[in-house]
């Protein structure tokens, strides 16, 4: 079937989304609306970083950065080719926890453009010169990072916060263990990752249920069964109450903190990410930005977020200052945590970073390529198809009892973990 042929004339609504019966083993949600001639796709597979074999961290990137150097017949230079022909966007990535892509095609080039799909996920040439091209820019960046004082304090806490844990490991990982990661590595590693039974799937743009059947079963109904995972235990974030300097001969020192979290698919999770909203993830509005940049001048930047990984999850928090003063600026996020500790927000904050949440959220889905992503990412997590439904009324139904029973569960005693890569004065 040519699927720029098909019927969408009984299009449902873009914030309607349902569920599609295509090739077993393969969750599929759908968005159908003909406002623009093109779809866009967007797709994970359980099991990301988490799964890099002991030694050889970065392999499930390295596997994300070859699955478009070629596939099948076509060298890397004729699939690249091939894909710029027809304006295809195609691109693969991997995370701690999954591994996953996204594709984009005008309608009249979809049949074209699932092919190339089909082809990537199922035979990637995975030819010895790519990978040593692909291995040589990793280590490249690698090197480079190794003087960036963001990434290597990130690196330090995801290490110390984590110890022991697959998440300590970097992602894109180190010199030494890409160095180490060999062809029979990623092999082995698309043979546990890319397969049926753990794919989640969205899409979204001109195509209609049938139509959009069909192109996953050619898309993915060719993967066998995807291989077994390594358990990746739940764990907690580590050494609470620690400070750790990085050593880097810059002006200013930049600071990552972090603190225990709530998941996404905990009944707390949304009361928390109220809460951290209003202590550093209302950008302009949030304490922190009031009081670290605003009142003192100490950051150009600061902010949290509630990051949520399958087997952990942490309030993590960022800013950046001279070296003389990162004494005092964390004394200040410190006492800001310590009041939400103690008193909460007011009943003011609360409502103000409820209104945000709420009417900020539509802006997630304003194009087809954020809708495919954000329901991949709510049907990944388990949440539901009715998730964004649901969603704005859980926000609004927060109280400050839910505040504070989600305070206790984060700030705990206000302890956490800090790390700074630059010569600050005093830590």
């Amino acid at each position: 079937m040519n699927l720029a042929d098909t019927d969408t004339q009984n299009a449902t609504s873009p914030t309607t989304a349902l569920p599609v019966v295509a090739v077993p083993g393969v969750e599929a949600w759908h968005v159908e609306s003909n406002v623009v001639p093109m779809i866009a796709l967007s797709f994970t597979f359980e099991g990301g970083a988490a799964q890099d074999p002991e030694g050889k961290a970065g392999c499930a990137q390295m596997l994300a950065r070859l699955l478009d150097e070629g596939a099948g017949d076509l060298t890397s230079d004729a699939f690249q080719e091939r894909l710029a022909a027809r304006a295809i966007e195609l691109s693969f990535h991997a995370g701690p926890d999954a591994l996953g892509g996204s594709l984009k095609m005008l309608l009249k080039h979809a049949d074209e453009a699932i092919d190339l799909l089909a082809l990537a996920l199922a035979k990637p040439r995975l030819d010895p010169d790519a990978i040593e091209r692909v291995r040589a820019q990793v280590m490249a960046g690698l090197r480079y990072q190794q003087n960036d004082p963001g990434v290597m304090a990130s690196r330090r806490f995801f290490k110390e916060a984590f110890d022991g844990h697959p998440y300590a490991r970097p992602s894109s990982g180190t010199i030494e263990s890409v160095a180490a990661i060999t062809r029979e590595d990623i092999l082995a590693m698309h043979a546990r990752l890319i397969g049926r039974g753990r794919i989640k799937v969205a899409a979204v743009g001109a195509i209609g249920a049938e139509a959009l059947a069909e192109a996953l079963t050619r898309a993915f109904g060719t993967l066998p069964e995807a291989g077994a995972l390594t358990a990746v235990p739940r764990t907690q974030i580590k050494e609470l109450d620690r400070k750790i300097v990085v050593d880097l001969d810059v002006p200013q020192s930049v600071i990552r903190f972090g603190m225990a979290g709530i998941p996404w698919r905990d009944p707390d999770f949304i009361p928390a990410y109220v809460l951290n909203h209003v202590l550093g993830g209302g950008a302009f509005t949030s304490r922190l930005f009031q009081e670290v940049r605003e009142k003192r001048g100490l950051a150009y930047s600061v902010g949290t977020s509630l990051v949520s990984h399958r087997s952990a999850a942490m309030i993590w928090g960022y800013t950046a200052t001279k070296n003389e003063r990162v004494g005092e600026a964390l004394s200040v996020i410190g006492d800001e945590i310590g009041r939400l500790i103690t008193e909460g927000p007011s009943d003011e904050e609360l409502q103000k970073a409820k209104d945000y949440l709420t009417g900020s959220y539509a802006l997630g889905f304003d194009t087809s390529t954020k809708i495919a992503h954000q329901l991949v990412q709510i049907a990944f997590e388990d949440l539901g198809m009715d998730y964004i439904a649901r969603r704005n009324a859980m926000v609004e139904s927060v109280t400050q009892a839910d505040i504070r029973r989600a305070a206790a569960r984060t700030f705990a005693d206000g302890k956490m973990l800090v790390v700074a890569a630059g010569r600050p004065v005093g830590l």
